[in-house]
């Protein structure tokens, strides 16, 4: 029905132009021609049309649950009704349309971490104490920040054998960081075992998460931080330092025993070494004492009383120069000679029996 129909026909006010009011007067000529709708006209169904329309529909539906891409990083995992059915490699793939069929694409050549004592968010650190403060092996206790990487290696076992992956690495490492925290002492901890550490957390995580078959490997595990907690750091730092004096002073004590050892062996050697050859000089000097004594001896056989005299005389040789007496034979006389008094009288026999 076209507009001027309708007016034609009535107004809901009754003001129609056959109506009172202000109807067909010689004013409503002056507002120009009135605005007509064009017609609309439906188009017959036909079965043709129909057919066509159905298609349209149902390729505007099937089209896009039926064709996939998986980027080069993921991979796909179809289920059928919520049952696995099969993995797609990267590239354009074909499935059964929904809800028939329906697919995940984890990225399985993502590196992801896992954090334990700290979250990161953007470029600021937040602190979780509930989380960073572990007890030690000897009941001290230690501020730890822990850093987790890992990746996909089975995407099935990823979807479908644990739920809320993320967290359940997170709580994985924490689990393997208490325990092997509180198997140590807090000195191996903060010094010399921070690499063990790592390497046996990486182990545990990766035999807990391979029980449960959650298709996730371990790359590494790294001790962001480990320090005393604030509280007692300062303490901490001082029995630090008095350990590094006490290492100080063994070090000392060990190079001075190093030094005053191999000098006491030397010493000791130098003696040996001496008495050695006072040894072989006593002995050589005793055996030419009774080699000359066989020989003198030996001529004492032959002629005894001129071996007898001439021993006599060699002796008194030796010993009158060390005597301060002086002998004077009986029979002898005329005037006493005048001897160096003022000399040592040893020297003046020494010299006499020199010339």
């Amino acid at each position: 029905m076209a507009w001027d129909d309708i007016h034609e026909a009535g107004d809901p006010r009754g003001r129609g132009r056959g109506g009172g009011g202000r109807g067909g007067g010689p004013g409503d000529e002056d507002r120009g021609p009135q605005f007509q709708m064009p017609p609309f006209k439906i188009p017959k169904l036909t079965p043709k049309t129909l057919i066509i329309g159905l298609l349209v529909v149902l390729a505007l539906w099937i089209g896009p649950s039926v064709v996939y891409t998986v980027a080069q990083d993921e991979v796909g995992v179809v289920t059928r009704f919520g049952e696995y059915v099969r993995t797609t490699p990267p590239g354009l793939q074909f499935k059964l349309p929904s809800p028939f069929e329906h697919v995940e694409t984890p990225t399985v050549r993502k590196v992801r971490a896992a954090t334990v004592g700290f979250r990161q968010r953007g470029n600021q650190e937040q602190d979780r104490p509930n989380e960073s403060l572990m007890l030690t092996g000897d009941e001290n206790i230690v501020d730890i920040d822990l850093v987790v990487q890992y990746h996909i290696v089975d995407a099935k076992n990823y979807l479908f054998n644990i739920r809320n992956q993320a967290k359940a690495v997170h709580d994985v490492a924490e689990t393997a960081i208490r325990g092997i925290i509180g198997n140590r002492p807090i000195d191996d901890v903060l010094t010399v075992g921070k690499a063990e550490i790592q390497i046996q957390v990486k182990d545990a995580m990766q035999v807990i998460l391979d029980k449960y078959e959650s298709g996730i490997q371990i790359l590494n595990a790294q001790l962001k931080d480990v320090s005393p907690p604030n509280a007692v750091d300062s303490a901490f730092k001082d029995v630090q330092s008095a350990k590094e004096d006490k290492d100080r002073f063994i070090n000392e004590a060990k190079g001075y025993r190093n030094t005053i050892i191999p000098e006491a062996r030397g010493k000791a050697a130098q003696l040996i070494a001496h008495a050695e050859g006072y040894r072989e000089e006593v002995i050589n000097k005793a055996k030419g004492d009774a080699h000359r004594f066989l020989a003198q001896y030996k001529e004492y056989k032959k002629a005894p009383q001129v071996t007898k005299k001439r021993i006599y005389l060699e002796t008194m040789e030796e010993i009158y120069p060390h005597m301060n007496k002086i002998i004077i034979s009986e029979g002898q006389g005329g005037i006493l000679p005048i001897l160096p008094l003022t000399q040592n009288l040893g020297e003046a026999f020494g010299n006499r029996s020199g010339k």
